[in-house]
């Protein structure tokens, strides 16, 4: 591993450090278990996902989410997509090709691309699970291909907020097709 990115994953254990003690004092009514998650290795300028699977981060490419599962989920009258591991709905671009991530720069900001986290799986799910690589060097999940993204407009799980979003985004079907627009 470079430099740069030796220095970048300890950067971000650091801040994970800080940013766990500090949401340990906060005065909030959440729930904290005392448990530590068993420590795993992500991608430069991410952090390494929750017990859930799954995490969120910033870099100078734009917001990103790291995930290890795909799940099928069925959402009322809108048929059955596919989830990330915290049940945020995935979405896929017409603008990627197969294998090719089209989606960068302010892009990225608003469609945050789903990073692998070690070799994601997939529950539920037909299409073949897998990973590219993007012109960054972060290794991106892909369902039949096509790289997967969680909306920014999507702010619990189980939103659809990005379906047909400028008629260029769709949620991604378990087989890896797009999902019909409504309508």
């Amino acid at each position: 591993m470079s430099r740069h990115r030796i220095a970048l994953v300890m950067a971000s254990g650091v801040a994970s450090a800080l940013l766990l003690t500090a949401c340990g004092s906060s005065s909030d009514n959440s729930t904290n278990t005392g448990a530590v998650a068993p420590e795993t290795s992500a991608p430069a300028g991410t952090t390494a996902p929750a017990a859930g699977g799954t995490s969120t981060a910033s870099s100078g490419t734009g917001h990103m989410v790291s995930t290890n599962m795909l799940m099928s989920k069925a959402m009322s009258g809108m048929g059955t997509v596919v989830t990330d591991a915290q049940g945020f709905t995935l979405y896929r671009y017409d603008k990627d090709q197969v294998n090719m991530s089209m989606c960068t720069g302010s892009c990225a900001e608003t469609w945050m691309p789903v990073m692998a986290d070690g070799t994601p799986q997939g529950m539920g799910v037909q299409a073949k699970v897998g990973v590219l690589t993007r012109d960054d060097g972060m290794k991106q999940v892909t369902l039949a291909g096509w790289p997967l993204y969680r909306y920014m407009g999507d702010t619990k799980a189980g939103e659809m907020n990005g379906q047909g979003k400028n008629g260029t985004w769709f949620a991604v079907t378990p087989a890896g097709k797009k999902m019909a627009a409504s309508g």
